[in-house]
């Protein structure tokens, strides 16, 4: 790829761009699910579904608070970050005015999706009457992008946050994808998650396309460096303990006795995916690190060894 070369996409966002396109969404009051059942594996769990299946709607609530906060956090502290800099030209990668500029495309789509979750927010709490739990100050990837610099040279931690976002908005797309099809769920939602969908396919591009220019330019001593740092980034970002300790503040809160309260906290802590090639957003992870070339370089594939398919 020869960044010279770039070419915005900047007249297809003005054309098709959601903030220029949707219409505000309204939540439904129907018997509708407010959050995928699939997503919250608590209410799934045998204690649950045979105990205190009465608080299911309660769970999936505050479930998509977490969702909703989640959403704010990754679009305006990290993304947010990230393409802004670019587009001011703050950053340690230069990047031509045209990427610059699709640049703040991304900042003002991210906003706008924060804008979006906060006002689903509100109309859930309106509708509902139930209050947000303490939501978590932080996401998986607000750790894991830190984590991974701290090992990182000097000069190579904004290419490390480029890589670190991009594969985030890689994975996350598809996540998406699959919210937006339940037909379990409320309309309006479902148009909010495809709607998000709509413009982080030409998210993911965008990043994957400059991470694809970086490859190209880095030196193999700073391909090398990279690669070292990998799995520490995805071994916090692959990590269940945020979620798990969310549902444990969530059972404290639902009015059921110790011994089913202790029965879900032992299901609970056995729900996690292991960081390892099988976890479900590993495939869309590869998927990106093939695109984007990093795995053409050895030094990428011995540090994910232990994450990357088993040849047939």
């Amino acid at each position: 790829m020869n960044i010279a070369n770039y070419t915005s996409t900047v007249d297809d966002w003005e054309r098709r761009a959601t903030i220029r396109t949707r219409p505000r969404r309204l939540l439904e009051n129907d018997d509708k699910l407010i959050y995928p059942l699939c997503r919250q594996p608590l209410v799934l769990t045998a204690t649950f579904v045979e105990q205190c299946p009465q608080w299911r709607d309660f769970v999936l609530v505050q479930s998509f608070y977490k969702f909703i906060n989640d959403v704010v956090i990754f679009e305006t502290e990290i993304v947010d970050k990230t393409a802004r800099n670019i587009a001011k030209n703050r950053f340690s990668v230069p990047f031509p005015f045209a990427c610059r500029v699709d640049a703040m495309t991304v900042v003002v789509d991210e906003d706008y999706h924060a804008l979006v979750a906060l006002d689903f927010l509100q109309q859930t709490l309106d509708m509902t009457g139930v209050q947000p739990l303490d939501l978590p100050a932080h996401i998986e990837l607000s750790r894991a992008l830190p984590a991974a610099q701290a090992q990182a040279p000097a000069h190579l931690r904004d290419a490390v946050e480029l890589i670190g976002v991009a594969i985030a908005e890689n994975s996350v797309t598809h996540d998406v994808a699959a919210f937006s099809k339940d037909n379990s769920v409320k309309a309006s939602i479902r148009g909010l998650m495809a709607d998000h969908l709509f413009d982080e396919g030409r998210h993911a591009q965008f990043w994957t396309r400059l991470v694809q220019h970086y490859w190209q330019t880095a030196s193999p001593a700073d391909r090398d460096s990279i690669a070292h740092v990998l799995p520490i980034f995805l071994s916090h970002y692959l990590t269940n303990d945020l979620q798990k300790n969310f549902d444990l503040q969530l059972i404290e809160h639902l009015d059921i006795s110790s011994s089913v309260r202790g029965a879900l906290r032992d299901e609970v802590i056995t729900l996690a995916f292991p960081i390892t090639g099988q976890h479900p957003l590993m495939g869309n992870i590869i998927n990106f690190l093939q695109h984007s070339g990093l795995l053409h370089t050895p030094s990428v594939t011995q540090a994910l060894n232990d994450y990357l398919p088993v040849p047939a």
